[in-house]
């Protein structure tokens, strides 16, 4: 520790030395050039910069850094959505980029796996950061004490959604003891910027999963409190800043992931007749219409915004890594699920693309699914989806399913599924199709697949589903085999998808199913070393 030298430039993309983030004991940490460079020592000494403080956090968040010096959206402009889909079977990887993390043969070293861990405890730092000093510049009356709340609302929430993120890649779900008592991730509400803050940093262990979550539940109450509204929003801040209806919707997605269903109807009921938010958020005519009206649509509750000057660039820009890469392509396991209709408009050119390669004769050999939902390959400017109205809607539909109440689960689920079929008056499904509020769970957690596919919620299902009474998933489910060109005929509908599978199921008791801690993270806190995730 005697060695390092630390030096406090910017606020944002320089390497300050902070908890969570790679250390070792002879580092010398040196200045970057840094984006949006704002001095920590001004950063809150004025009105303006406090502003230009909080909007460097969102900046934080969209980019993160890959190496220290490249840029792969982690954890909320691309990453989280690329690695929830690699973790799961609804999507294929087709190259080597992020085959640890589809064939699930990480280590603690492995790239992509360290740099989400580090930048999302950069991001959580930067929230603390910005909270300790939004409160000494309201004391000091540099800015007033209802803005001063505002934006550490808006850290809060920030905070609460990457500690959650951690949560699932890290840790094992809510479920897996009878009260969350297993292990969790440190919990930091403290700025790491002073040599005494870091030295006591270095003494944080893991605290409890339910410990984490009642901390981001707070956050969370606390956000939704002093939020503006989205009607008190301004243009794409509208969708890009924190709102009280996001931090509202990411409390029914704690509840969902807790199993806590009165509470997710309840948080949810704020977007149904007579709630808060009702008249501030609508699904789009289409299911494609928030995908292209990106920042002025109804349906986009909350996303990281992306500009041509702005973005985390080709390796890791949506738009790059879906469409103009061809990265991830859609899996034929989801493609084929016998709850997606053959004529339903979520199949159509709007918002999937097929690649067909020929041989020398113009036989076709192979055809390849690739998503639409991100349309910008040139300039990168489409909004990371981190919340939507739909997955609202569902999310209080499977609540309803799950507490027995049938007709009313079943309401919320032909809303978002109505607006993609062919012909909503002979094709909605209705009471007599399911046996019970079971059977309609069921068609629920299927029409999640089919929604939110290619948007990283894939993940953060299997994790949560591993307890569920109903429709258990046991560990990581097998996949199609990481290669391109995928076989053809694997899209032929009329059967569900099985097999061949290339990569093998893993199941909940095998230690790969959560994510290590990151070596360089154990050789820095002793604490930690000694609460490595079992098997690592």
């Amino acid at each position: 520790m005697k060695n390092l030298k630390i030096k406090f430039k910017s606020l944002y993309f320089t390497i300050i030395l902070l908890l969570g983030v790679t250390f070792y004991s002879c580092q010398e940490i040196v200045e970057l050039d840094p984006f949006n460079q704002v001095a920590e020592t001004i950063a809150f000494s004025d009105s303006a910069m406090v502003d230009l403080s909080v909007t460097g956090l969102y900046n934080a968040a969209q980019r993160g850094f890959f190496n220290g010096t490249d840029f792969r959206g982690y954890p909320f402009g691309s990453a989280f959505v690329q690695q929830g889909d690699a973790r799961g079977e609804d999507a294929v990887n087709l190259q080597a980029f992020y085959r640890f993390t589809y064939e699930g043969t990480y280590d603690a070293t492995t790239a992509n796996n360290v740099f989400y861990w580090q930048d999302t405890w950069r991001l959580i730092n930067r929230c603390n950061i910005i909270i300790e000093g939004v409160r000494d510049a309201a004391t000091k009356r540099i800015i007033s004490q209802a803005r001063a709340n505002v934006f550490e609302a808006e850290a809060r929430l920030l905070r609460a959604a990457s500690y959650h993120e951690l949560l699932i890649h890290f840790a094992r779900p809510f479920r897996h003891t009878a009260d969350g008592s297993h292990q969790g991730v440190p919990w930091h509400e403290t700025a790491y910027n002073k040599i005494a803050t870091i030295e006591s940093g270095y003494l944080k262990g893991r605290e409890s999963v339910a410990f984490i979550y009642g901390k981001i539940l707070a956050d969370l109450d606390y956000a939704e409190t002093n939020l503006l509204t989205k009607d008190q929003r301004v243009g794409n801040s509208k969708i890009t800043r924190a709102t009280k209806g996001a931090a509202a919707a990411y409390k029914i997605r704690i509840y969902q992931h807790m199993y806590n269903w009165p509470k997710v109807i309840e948080e949810g009921q704020k977007f149904l007749t007579g709630g808060a938010y009702v008249s501030q958020y609508s699904l789009g005519a289409e299911p494609w219409t928030c995908f292209v009206a990106n920042y002025t649509n109804n349906e986009s509750i909350f996303g990281m915004e992306n500009s041509a000057s702005n973005n985390p660039g080709v390796n890791a820009a949506l738009a790059s890594q879906y469409k103009r890469r061809e990265l991830v392509a859609i899996s034929p396991i989801v493609w084929r699920n016998k709850f997606w209709r053959e004529d339903d408009k979520r199949r159509g050119t709007e918002l999937v693309r097929q690649r067909v390669i020929r041989n020398s004769a113009g036989t076709i050999t192979s055809v390849t699914l690739f998503t639409e939902k991100y349309k910008d390959d040139v300039n990168y400017t489409d909004a990371s989806p981190m919340m939507r109205f739909a997955e609202v809607i569902l999310n209080i539909a499977e609540a309803y399913a799950r507490q027995g109440q049938k007709d009313l689960a079943l309401g919320q689920l032909n809303r978002v599924r109505n607006r993609a079929l062919a012909n909503p008056a002979t094709q909605a499904y209705v009471s007599s199709d399911f046996a019970d509020h079971v059977a309609v769970l069921e068609a629920i957690l299927a029409e999640r697949r089919i929604e939110l596919n290619m948007e990283g919620r894939r993940w953060p299902d299997i994790h949560r589903l591993q307890q569920c009474p109903h429709f258990p998933i046991n560990g990581i489910p097998a996949k199609v085999a990481n290669a391109d060109p995928i076989a053809l005929g694997s899209y032929s509908l009329g059967t569900e998808y099985s097999g061949p599978y290339g990569v093998l199921a893993r199941p909940y008791t095998e230690f790969r199913f959560v994510w290590p801690i990151p070596l360089a993270e154990l050789n820095a806190n002793p604490t930690l070393a000694a609460q490595q995730n079992p098997g690592w």
